[in-house]
């Protein structure tokens, strides 16, 4: 069995990759680097690349470029892939604005450049693509809040956002646009083409090896913050604003389960839910618990379109697929990534100090991966 992994030097794309190697697959890697592009050294993926390659015999990796349409065709025409996930993206919420025909080529045109190949090549092979919360733009802050200490969170209680909420009539940034185009696009093909497409919906998806930056990859960023004593800036809500948290490997094994047991056209959301949804104020709690002190200041005006509390309703993701369960607590996120930092940081200095670092730590961490890359808050 042979997979495809777009976005594969990413955190989804990587942890599939693995995943995928694990079950006896072989995996053809795409990833191009781009997203070193839009957030300098410390956002590039190819120390990732280099460790797949290096660790995963059954990896191969080739750093195309999905807007390229005839080369995405002959990618497809070559290789027959059994299963696609689709994890590259231009993922930033904050950078879109600045790179609006970028990010619209990448996220909408590469799409679907992929699903037209997959359709005329690999048709009944089933595709996952990575979407995003931010598909319902700020629609979500016109729920019914209260405030608490800490918190905000949903005044009826609700387990959390389900996916019959409108995409519609709402404000999203232009990355959120971008998304939409590709995700209706993927429902699209799945419904009209009766294509086993899976669309989900992520949250915060994060893990220990997340290349955060200050514009992408909350959790894991503001973890590095803590552990290597860079400051922090909080944008807004007071830092009430809610997120849940999932780990990259809950996300690469529910695809798996989607390849076992496919639907078409149909949309997820997926986060870690309620029992993993966390706060900045909370983060910073649980940091301080753990010995890690944040710097950080605040910015008293929200990032635009940004949510004040997401949590993701995993009900239907259940019933859909009732043998997958989250397995990985946000406490222990946390210390995950809290000890890879502390294992780059170590690194980075042995290197200073004219040592030689071990494979794939020379960078600390910055976050997904673009034509390579996923995107999280």
């Amino acid at each position: 069995m042979k997979a495809l992994v777009t976005g594969s030097g990413g955190l989804i794309g990587s942890e599939c990759a693995r995943l995928l190697c694990e079950e006896g697959w072989d995996v053809v890697g795409v990833d191009n680097d781009m997203r070193q592009q839009f957030f300098g050294p410390a956002g590039s993926t190819g120390a990732v690349v280099e460790d797949l390659v290096a660790s995963l015999p059954r990896y191969r990796h080739l750093p195309l470029d999905i807007r390229r349409r005839t080369e995405v065709r002959d990618l497809f025409r070559t290789e027959r892939p059994d299963f696609v996930i689709h994890t590259a993206a231009q993922p930033s919420h904050d950078k879109a604005a600045s790179i609006p025909y970028v990010d619209f080529d990448v996220n909408a045109g590469g799409t679907m450049n992929l699903l037209v190949a997959a359709r005329d090549f690999a048709r009944d092979s089933p595709f996952c693509f990575t979407s995003t919360n931010k598909v319902y733009g700020d629609r979500p802050n016109f729920l019914p809040l209260i405030e608490t200490e800490k918190r905000y969170d949903y005044a009826d209680a609700r387990a959390g956002i389900d996916e019959s909420m409108s995409i519609d009539a709402c404000l999203h940034s232009l990355f959120g646009a971008s998304k939409v185009a590709a995700d209706v696009m993927c429902q699209e093909f799945g419904r009209y083409f009766d294509m086993p497409v899976g669309v989900f919906r992520g949250g915060c998806l994060t893990g220990p090896q997340h290349s955060a930056v200050e514009l992408h990859g909350y959790l894991a960023y503001i973890v590095l913050c803590a552990v290597t004593g860079c400051p922090y800036r909080i944008y807004g809500y007071k830092g009430k604003q809610v997120r849940d948290q999932i780990h990259c490997r809950d996300v690469a094994r529910l695809f798996l389960e989607f390849h076992r047991n496919p639907r078409r056209g149909e949309a997820y959301n997926l986060g870690g839910g309620r029992g993993n949804s966390v706060s900045i104020l909370e983060t910073i709690d649980l940091l301080a618990e753990r010995g890690y002190r944040l710097e950080y200041s605040y910015e008293p005006a929200n990032r635009a379109g940004d949510h004040i509390c997401y949590i993701s309703d995993l009900t239907k993701i259940h019933s859909h697929f009732p043998k997958w369960r989250i397995e990985h607590s946000l406490p222990s996120i946390v210390d995950a990534i809290a000890a890879q930092c502390k294992r780059k940081a170590g690194a980075r200095s042995a290197g200073a100090a004219g040592l030689s670092a071990p494979a794939g730590q020379e960078d600390l961490p910055g976050q997904a991966n673009v034509a390579g890359g996923t995107q999280s808050d």
